[in-house]
């Protein structure tokens, strides 16, 4: 299992903590936003990791995205807007759990502000131990599998319904927004040396980074 964890501006100092959490469970870590010590400046803000996050998951570059921001809020509803992004807003074990098992989703927002306080690291330990229990989308309670199954494959025939090409979104985007993901040398790296070869690696390569 390979995570991508992209942290914004305001959540950039619980990095390391998410890091920590997820190699505890064996899982294999890209650490491509904010880290703590970054200096904000403008800094990513959940509009940048959010199209970071859509990014990572048409490229095929991670089975999973790590992401959040202050509410967890803001960071779910950008990622949701690129298509085949399936997020859930996780704030606890049970949450991490439901999520794996019914949802079966490719992405994942935390509160990394509201309500972080004493032992916040300890829950994120348990969220992860949780989300990737044995059976990830094999579905809950045992009776509701094969519906839950059906649905989440509604959803990805209703995504790729429903989104332009990430090809045709990345031509369409604010160029401010693609020159502060684009120049952030962790995702840039990670998309020239991480993920396979597409298409839409080929575009970013071609109009955005550079070979």
């Amino acid at each position: 299992m390979k995570a991508a964890v992209i942290n914004e501006v305001s959540a950039r100092d619980k990095n390391p903590f998410i890091v920590k959490a997820l190699e505890k469970r064996g899982i294999e870590v890209c650490n491509l936003g904010m880290k703590e010590g970054d200096y904000p400046g403008e800094g990513l803000t959940y509009i940048h990791t959010g199209l970071m996050a859509g990014l990572v998951i048409n490229l095929c570059g991670a089975d999973i995205v790590v992401g959040g921001c202050g509410t967890g809020e803001g960071f779910m509803i950008s990622a949701m807007q690129y298509p085949g992004v399936f997020c859930g807003l996780i704030e606890s074990p049970l949450d991490a759990f439901l999520f794996g098992q019914i949802n079966g989703g490719n992405c994942i927002s935390l509160a990394l502000n509201k309500g972080y306080g004493w032992a916040g690291d300890i829950n994120l330990e348990y969220i992860f131990e949780k989300l990737f229990s044995d059976g990830y989308g094999q579905g809950y309670p045992e009776a509701r599998r094969a519906s839950q199954r059906e649905s989440r494959e509604r959803l990805r025939t209703i995504s790729a319904l429903v989104h332009r090409p990430m090809t045709e979104i990345l031509e369409g985007l604010d160029t401010n927004i693609l020159s502060a993901i684009f120049n952030h040398r962790p995702f840039a790296d990670f998309v020239k040396n991480g993920c396979p070869q597409s298409q839409l690696r080929d575009m970013i390569l071609q109009k955005f980074i550079g070979r």
